[in-house]
């Protein structure tokens, strides 16, 4: 009688579809918050169509004209509004920096406009294959690139020049109050003195004047 063979485990790969690649939150947040603004607006104008009197919404951001970049008209209500909302943070020079990370251009010179060519309306599927920028090799041989020991004594050497100039500073800015005390002091006594002088000059002659009478 044949010995029971045990059942063989099959693989979990078999028929396992690969795992597809998610966009940064960075570039998914924007792009989130863009089309959210797009329904916004596109509400509030249907109310304006079925209104009598027509109330203009502010735009702070949106998609451009051809939808291949998106305008922030309006930075400091981008920064106190939007920016906490989805970054949890305010500032507007931060958020461009990320942009200029992933290769972000900015394409107008009176307004905050931004492009990438993977960064379309309507296209979300693009945002997966924009990554970050990758660092440039540097131009010099390894053998003139300091070592991490030299460059952290040369770090260590500058923080401590500084310190000594601030110390310095520090020390002059004190000797120059005590020199500004100091020649105060002699300006009050000078005063004093002159008109010490005035009053001895002033007596002197009174008594000359009764002698001569």
């Amino acid at each position: 009688m044949a010995a029971d063979v045990p059942d063989r485990p099959v693989s979990r790969k078999v028929g396992q579809s690969p795992r597809s690649r998610c966009p940064a939150p960075f570039l998914s947040k924007t792009y989130d918050l863009l089309e959210e603004e797009d329904e916004i607006d596109r509400r509030s104008e249907a109310l304006d169509n079925g209104s009598t009197e027509s109330v203009s919404r502010r735009r702070i951001v949106s998609w451009n004209a051809e939808g291949n970049g998106f305008v922030v008209w309006s930075p400091a209500e981008f920064s106190e509004l939007m920016l906490p909302r989805y970054f949890k943070h305010n500032n507007f020079s931060s958020f461009i920096r990320q942009l200029n990370t992933y290769g972000f251009k900015k394409t107008a010179s009176k307004r905050w406009e931004f492009q990438h060519e993977k960064f379309q309306k309507g296209c979300r599927n693009l945002l997966m294959e924009i990554t970050r920028k990758k660092c440039e090799p540097s131009p010099f041989p390894a053998y003139l690139k300091a070592s991490g020991s030299e460059e952290n004594a040369v770090t260590a050497m500058e923080e401590n020049n500084q310190i000594l100039l601030m110390e310095e500073n520090k020390n002059l800015r004190k000797e120059r109050l005590e020199l500004q005390m100091q020649i105060s002091q002699f300006k009050a006594l000078e005063m004093k003195l002159l008109e010490c002088l005035s009053q001895y000059m002033g007596n002197n002659q009174q008594s000359k004047f009764r002698r001569l009478c």
